[in-house]
């Protein structure tokens, strides 16, 4: 059976012949290569019949007109069905605190599951551990610094723009539902399908059926959903606590072991199930959709939770994330990569697995600022490789509830060696976790049943060196400060000068950039004092 194909010749001399699979030589054409003027309308006819399908596999040809000849592109590509995106997001989780990630003790079964049914990321990283920031520099592809949005409870600049505008432009429909944290809200037009900021625990934050109404009711075009809970950020009220043993649960070698700190991690372990079970919820939407195969559903805890050493730090339970992805058409089940990606890398990534070219993709109005993320789309086909050399972090206290009024904090990590720069390191650091009253640290502090080690390591949260590095490899929580060691003099220095580096790139002045914060605080961010964290 034969299909009808229309060649359609433009201005520009560019044909594109659309039909099922087909049969084509170059001696097809040779009759045409010696035509001076011709009807275009029997030559469409006449090579319209010499193209014969063979299969049921949409097909594209690529021909030009030039100088009065035919020139054939012999490859022949296979359209590509744009696939439907829907981005679940945690909110203040550490990576390591889900079943995925070898956490014994938190049940996470639905993350579980996808982990099995997709590809799980060992060194995905965010840029900074506050939910603003985390948010802002996830949907521009752009570092905080540059984008604008560097403190908590900030907005980026007015020229820069985000995923929105560019899946648009691809066709596709772009929706969130839950937590926002970004502003100006005219750089994210997100169609928005409501949810609450923060959570009390009453009633329920996010309708997750307005969500599939939304997916439901236009199928014409591909859709990007972004669901963003409030999930676990304190104060840790949803879940069954029952559920867990304070008695019996582990806890992770940066924490000292005392009575608040089981009772803290039964509530946050509480609310990740909780959480978990609507990333359930999430998934079975999906695969209720006939274009379930072809739907790329991913995962992202966020930053690190508001336990000491995570939450607005730079260290790894901070800036570390747990980023699954799962896409049946494409993605092989159950694996794993270590590739260093940051979340600025996300949305390149997506772009080019909705058939976009991330070379093209720019964060600003003017269209002259390049993205600072890189897409990582090989890995999402089973060909994983190296989209950089280093991550980076970058913390300011200003704008967080408690914080110190300037203690600027940057990092650089490769997959050895972390390298983190205290750049007022005379100061205490100060935040919700640090402060005087939290009874959570001061527990840590007067702890007694510890170690003359782990007694130092709890005084550093507050009070730290300049420097500090760590072999991430054997020390993932960072434990031993090796800042001081000569053998690794030469790691120390290299490290510094591509910190300092990026930091010049970015326009990051360090202490300067840092006083400067509180001047992107806008609108109801300049209630920052008493605002949640």
């Amino acid at each position: 059976m034969k299909n009808k194909i229309v060649l359609l010749l433009g201005l520009s001399g560019l044909a594109v012949v659309s039909a099922f699979t087909f049969q084509l030589t170059n001696a097809s054409f040779d009759s045409y290569s010696q035509l001076g003027n011709f009807n275009s309308e029997t030559l469409n006819g006449e090579l319209t019949s010499s193209l014969v399908e063979k299969t049921d596999i949409n097909k594209t040809l690529i021909a030009s007109y030039s100088n009065q000849k035919f020139v054939i592109n012999n490859k022949v590509k296979e359209s590509v069905v744009k696939p439907n995106i829907l981005f679940f997001i945690a909110d203040d989780m550490t990576s390591i605190d889900c079943e995925p990630y070898g956490n014994k003790d938190v049940r996470t079964p639905n993350l579980a599951k996808l982990a099995k049914e997709g590809l799980t990321f060992d060194n995905m990283n965010n840029a900074t551990a506050m939910c603003g920031p985390t948010r802002q520099s996830l949907y521009t592809g752009l570092f905080p610094v540059k984008n604008g949005s560097y403190p908590n409870h900030a907005q980026v600049y007015d020229n820069v723009i985000s995923v929105v505008q560019h899946f648009k432009k691809l066709g596709y429909r772009v929706a969130l539902i839950g937590k926002q944290h970004y502003a100006p809200m005219a750089n994210f037009p997100f169609e928005y399908l409501g949810g609450r900021n923060s959570d009390n625990g009453k009633g329920p934050d996010v309708e997750l059926a307005d969500a599939e109404k939304w997916i439901n009711k236009d199928t014409s075009k591909p859709y990007l959903l972004i669901v963003a809970s409030n999930q676990p950020h304190g104060p840790w009220n949803r879940g069954d606590v029952k559920k867990y043993d304070a008695n019996k649960i582990n806890v992770a070698p940066y924490m000292v072991d005392t009575k608040e700190t089981r009772s803290e991690l039964v509530k946050y372990y509480a609310e990740i199930t909780y959480m978990d079970s609507l990333v359930g919820t999430c998934t079975r939407m999906v695969e209720n959709q006939k274009t379930k195969n072809n739907t790329l559903f991913l995962f992202a805890s966020e930053h690190g939770s508001s336990m000491p050493f995570a939450k607005w730090t730079c260290y790894n339970m901070g800036l570390k994330a747990a980023f699954i992805a799962r896409w049946p058409k494409v993605i092989q089940p159950n694996t794993r990569t270590g590739i260093l990606t940051q979340y600025i890398d996300v949305v390149p990534t997506l772009f080019e697995a909705a058939g976009g070219n991330p070379e093209t993709l720019r964060g600003n109005k003017e269209g002259t600022m390049k993205l600072d993320g890189k897409s990582f789309f090989a890995s999402f086909n089973g060909k994983p490789k190296e989209v950089r050399d280093y991550v980076f972090g970058v913390h300011t206290t200003r704008g967080i509830k408690n914080g110190s009024d300037n203690y600027p904090v940057r990092s650089i990590q490769d997959h050895d060696y972390k390298l983190i720069w205290n750049l007022q390191f005379n100061e205490p650091f100060l935040s919700s976790g640090s402060q005087p009253k939290n009874k959570l640290y001061n527990s840590w502090l007067k702890a007694t049943n510890v170690t003359p080690k782990q007694a130092e390591h709890a005084k550093l949260y507050r009070n730290r060196p300049e420097f500090e590095l760590y072999n991430i490899k054997k020390d993932i929580y960072e434990l031993d400060n090796l800042a001081d060691d000569s053998k690794l003099a030469t790691v120390k220095i290299k490290l510094l000068s591509e910190l300092k580096k990026w930091m010049q790139d970015q326009g990051d002045k360090g202490i300067k950039t840092e006083a400067e914060a509180l001047r992107r605080l806008k609108g109801d961010t300049l209630d920052w004092k008493t605002s949640g964290d």
